[in-house]
């Protein structure tokens, strides 16, 4: 099928034309009331030019890569507002680690218009970086080349491993230094600028409702709740109080199937607000996200959130499901009684606790025999692997190598076992921290030897659910040390492996490593904030 440079695409704006926006000159920070979005227009940059470029994504919205500079990359920075389109930032409000901030809004995000793709989906093109709003705060509205890496290579990734997600189509350079303090310590140094372009179905978060309800706009959340039923939504129907209550249930829903696919393969988000969550259940906004490597069910690379850790990977659950009750008080007025939504609750629990079973089974090329046993099981595995803190990724993919083959050589397994934990452990063995998961592995293998399944036919489903390659901090970082010396091999070479992250690719071995001893208090690779 033919495909298109940017700069020839058609926009559409259904955001900006069936939604009550400002249309403000005055680009300062301020509040907006009465509005759920601002036009805006992106600063310029000094030298945009190209760095990277998702070519699976861009297939998808008919699109072809463009020339390193040039009109369409010019638009990608900013520098260039193509017909039919009309910028805008949205206005929304939230809850940040647990307290209220009031208005928030897109303060270095803007949403540029929506393409058409070929099988007749529509998405919004957004650039993260591209200057102030009126909701930037005290903020620049720019990004550097440090976040703006990860959130291109995190998106793309995440998409690969099957996990619901927003996308990156781009990542380009500015030529402008924007200057940053990484942890809020004073000590701020100037970086290379750089901007990623977003895209989804839809940005709208929790908190655009959060917004509209706090200030009591009532035709501003109805609308907004109208557009997002009838453009995202439509099996539920012409909006109604009655559709509303259907729609929470499944914003419930797909968070619920979010989650459970984080937990699955390690990833925590790292700053779970009601302004990060998506009303499609997407995974949004990458920022001091990390992997499990460790089993460590209390980690989180966030440092702002070091004190209570209130995002780290085995809150996360529970985080969700705080967030959606605030979505709730803010869609309560709208439905006749409030008390109905309680049943999106009950949604998201049940999906959740089935999900992750499922997806579990999978993981140890288990099916449903027997429920309560396996329940037992897997609760048992997760306790054994945060005594043990093994390396999460390693364990289950070698597990998926090891476990089939002894399904008929039972005279294997101690020695086996042993090197699978030499594999994914961090302390040497032998250490008693080890013992759970010792006395665990035997008691799966006789669950697994329950399976009328053949063997091989096990191994491929287990390697189809645990993944060799993952964005591990260290290899991000890797990433933007190179970048910043404008060499983009490893980048380049990083994102071919994420392409295919349950294959074995021998080619990319060094990209499924354990985090070496360099990478364990090293900014960027352990820690991480909510700078950029």
């Amino acid at each position: 099928m033919p495909t298109l440079q940017l700069d020839q695409a058609a926009f559409t704006n259904s955001f900006v034309d069936e939604l009550r926006g400002e249309d403000n000159p005055n680009t300062g920070s301020r509040q907006v009331p009465g509005y759920t979005y601002s036009r805006v227009k992106p600063t310029p940059v000094a030298d945009p030019h190209l760095l990277a470029w998702s070519d699976d994504l861009a297939a998808t919205l008919g699109l072809s890569r463009p020339a390193e500079r040039g009109p369409a990359v010019d638009a990608l920075a900013g520098n260039r507002v193509l017909d039919g389109m009309k910028p805008f930032a949205a206005r929304y409000a939230g809850h940040q680690f647990g307290n209220w901030a009031g208005q928030l809004g897109d303060g270095r995000a803007m949403s540029l218009g929506e393409l058409t793709a070929p099988d007749g989906r529509t998405w919004e093109l957004q650039l993260k970086g591209a200057g102030p709003t009126p909701y930037s705060r005290r903020a620049d509205g720019r990004a550097v080349l440090r976040s703006s890496l990860r959130e291109f290579l995190c998106s793309e990734a995440m998409h690969y491993l099957g996990v619901p997600t927003t996308r990156a189509l781009s990542l380009v350079a500015t030529g402008d230094l924007v200057v940053r303090d990484m942890f809020y310590n004073g000590n701020q140094r100037p970086e290379p600028g750089a901007i990623v372009a977003r895209v989804a179905p839809t940005f709208i978060r929790f908190g655009n409702f959060q917004m509209m309800a706090a200030a009591g706009e009532m035709d501003n959340l109805r609308a907004l709740a109208d557009y997002t039923i009838r453009h995202f939504y439509p099996e539920l129907g012409e909006p109604s109080p009655e559709v509303y209550l259907r729609w929470y249930e499944e914003i419930c829903r797909r968070t619920a199937v979010m989650v459970a696919h984080w937990m699955a393969v390690g990833f925590v988000h790292g700053v779970m607000n009601t302004d990060n969550m998506s009303i499609l259940g997407l995974t949004i906004d990458y920022g001091p996200y990390g992997w499990l490597e460790p089993y460590d069910p209390g980690w989180t690379p966030n440092t702002t959130d070091f004190g209570h850790r209130r995002y780290a990977f085995g809150q996360q659950p529970q985080v969700a499901l705080w967030n959606l009750a605030r979505l709730a008080e803010a869609l309560s007025l709208l439905v006749a009684n409030p008390e109905d939504l309680r049943a999106g609750f009950d949604e998201y629990t049940r999906t959740l606790a089935d999900t992750r079973h499922t997806m579990m089974l999978r993981k140890l090329g288990l099916t449903a025999q027997q429920p309560e046993e396996d329940r037992q099981l897997l609760n048992d595995l997760l306790e054994a692997l945060a005594e043990a803190e093994v390396d999460m990724t390693i364990f289950f993919r070698q597990l998926s190598h090891v476990a089939p083959g002894l399904i008929s050589a039972a005279e294997q397994e101690e020695a086996q076992f042993t090197q699978l934990l030499v594999a994914a452990a961090y302390v040497p063995l032998p250490n008693p921290a080890y013992a759970p998961l010792l006395q665990w592995l035997p008691r799966y293998l006789a669950r697994l030897r329950q399976e009328s399944t053949a063997p091989e036919a096990i191994k491929e489903s287990m390697l189809g659910a645990n993944p060799k390659y993952v964005l591990r901090n260290f290899l991000a970082q890797n990433a933007i040390t190179a970048a910043e010396k404008d060499d983009l091999t490893y980048l380049n070479r990083l994102m071919e492996a994420l392409k295919k992250p349950y294959a074995e690719q021998p080619e990319f071995e060094e990209f499924a490593a354990k985090r070496p001893d360099w990478a364990w208090d090293m900014p960027g690779c352990a820690t991480l904030s909510c700078s950029s």
